[in-house]
């Protein structure tokens, strides 16, 4: 504690001396006309701490902390010259350190001893660590991992942790508190992990730990099925992760493999590959990448094959046809296609269930070609005979000399509705509206059912607009389902083009 202390003095009285001379006239006490306060400054800045006084007179003012005086009057007690009077008694600390943090006092040494205390909290900016220093650590996939940082600073910092990405940008928040824990650890937890501490003086500080993860080697494959042809080249890709690193071998049919002059194994970081140039067919066949470390061995399984890729669809989804589609697709294969089969089926469903119906068999004959036209075989199918508004699925397996491929997926397609359907329909419509709109009524009585055949045939002759009739008006149920019947027979009339056959009957 700083104090600011004033006191007055008078000389002894001695016999030859004798008494002090009385003052003349009333005297005001001193008073202090600054106010103690908190003041909040930052490590390595100056604060000036105000201490002003009026009527101090013969007083002694003084500056302490604690038991330690700083300034007496105008005299400097203390040696720390960080510290000096500035403007008459005001106290000015400069470079500001955290153990200037407490209370001054500024104290006229009266009889009162009054004085002003002023609290200093000195800000100082966060600073972080990692726990263990070199901040790298390692964990075996499925167990479990601390990673700790401690921060200092005033106000007390929060703590909080991020994982950098590859790009090296920070993700969002995964923890907080100067400890994160993370359980059954897998490989892609490996990499660099950010602590980052933040009080509100200055700008946040950050310290990175690294994670190694120990895992078995893991195994995934580009392709699993690759096409190519005699003659032609192909690469076979795996990709490996493990740690430690491991070593990767490859094998035809269970046989190791050594590089040869048309046969090279090679790797870039993850990626291994098996390159082979001007294929032969005993070429063709069942391959395999192995990957051992010490925590185990992994394999994955690919084929080279001669025969056809799966056929690719990319006709239009809807037919522009109510009873017929054209169906195209494309199929790569090295050498030329010997046959192609085509098979669809049609596809009954309603609103609760979906039944296929039976396959449709089509052989195709492609058209022949040499080994030095395009890879790729575009062929194109009308099927025909099919119904209206209607659902269909096809599929699609070609043949070259190496034997078939694998089939297709399943392709569908939709038929168009009929013209039939599409004005069934907008009588519907009408029937509904006009029921509905009471303009008239309709009796019973009125109805002579079956209909005349006369009446059938003048019906057939008037247009669709006669459908709009504004005599019928809320007929009752079984009406209104003589009416539909009605209807029915009059659009079969009009659009089958039976009348002659009604004529003739």
């Amino acid at each position: 504690m700083y104090v600011c202390n004033s006191s007055s003095y008078s000389q002894k009285y001695s016999k030859t001396q004798g008494p002090p001379t009385k003052s003349v006239g009333p005297t005001q006490p001193p008073r202090f006309l600054s106010r103690g306060h908190t003041y909040r400054a930052v490590v390595g800045d100056t604060l000036a701490l105000p201490c002003e006084v009026e009527n101090l007179g013969s007083f002694v003012l003084l500056w302490r902390r604690g038991t330690n005086v700083l300034t007496a009057s105008d005299i400097m007690v203390t040696r720390d010259e960080r510290i000096r009077l500035i403007d008459g008694y005001n106290l000015e600390i400069s470079n500001l350190e955290p153990q200037d943090a407490g209370d001054y006092v500024c104290q006229i040494s009266d009889k009162v001893n009054r004085d002003q205390i002023h609290t200093v909290e000195i800000l100082v900016p966060p600073t972080v660590r990692a726990v263990p220093a070199t901040g790298q650590l390692t964990a075996r996939k499925g167990g479990s991992i601390t990673l700790e940082c401690k921060a200092s600073g005033n106000p007390v910092p929060s703590i909080y942790w991020t994982k950098k990405s590859g790009s090296g940008t920070s993700s969002a928040r995964i923890g907080d508190g100067p400890i994160l824990t993370l359980e059954k650890i897998e490989r892609h937890q490996a990499g660099v992990y950010q602590c980052t501490a933040g009080n509100g003086v200055g700008e946040p500080v950050t310290v990175d730990m690294r994670l190694d993860v120990l895992f078995p080697p893991e195994i995934s494959v580009e392709k699993s099925w690759i096409h190519s042809g005699e003659g032609y080249e192909a690469q076979l890709v795996c990709v490996v992760h493990a740690d430690p690193i491991p070593t990767v071998a490859w094998f035809q049919n269970s046989f190791p493999l050594q590089p040869t002059d048309r046969r090279s194994m090679s790797s870039r970081g993850n990626r291994h590959m098996l390159t082979i140039r001007h294929i032969q067919q005993d070429d063709f066949g069942n391959y395999s990448c192995v990957a051992d470390n010490s925590l185990g061995r992994a394999k994955k399984y690919m084929e080279l094959s001669g025969r056809p890729g799966a056929a690719e669809f990319y006709s239009q989804k809807f037919s522009r046809s109510p009873d017929s589609y054209n169906l195209t697709w494309k199929v790569d294969s090295y050498p030329p296609l010997e046959e192609v089969r085509l098979l669809y089926r049609r596809l009954l469903m309603n609103e609760s269930f979906q039944q296929p119906g039976r396959w449709h068999d089509v052989i195709l004959r492609p058209e022949h070609r040499t080994n030095g036209e395009p890879l790729t075989h575009v062929m194109s199918y009308t099927i025909k005979g099919l119904f209206p508004s209607s659902v269909y699925e096809a599929i699609v397996q070609a043949k070259n000399r190496y034997g078939w491929n694998e089939v297709s997926d399943i392709f569908q397609f939709y038929t168009q509705r009929s013209s039939l359907d599409a004005h069934s329909e907008d009588l519907e419509m009408v029937a509904s509206s006009t029921s509905r709109s009471g303009a008239a009524s309709l009796h019973r009585n009125s109805l002579i059912w079956p209909p005349p055949l006369s009446a059938l045939t003048a019906l057939s002759t008037r247009p669709l607009s006669w459908l709009s009739i504004t005599s019928i008006s809320s007929p009752p149920a079984h009406i209104q389902r003589l009416f539909a019947t009605f209807a029915s027979i009059f659009i079969f009339l009009r659009f089958m083009k039976l009348r002659e056959f009604l004529f003739v009957g």
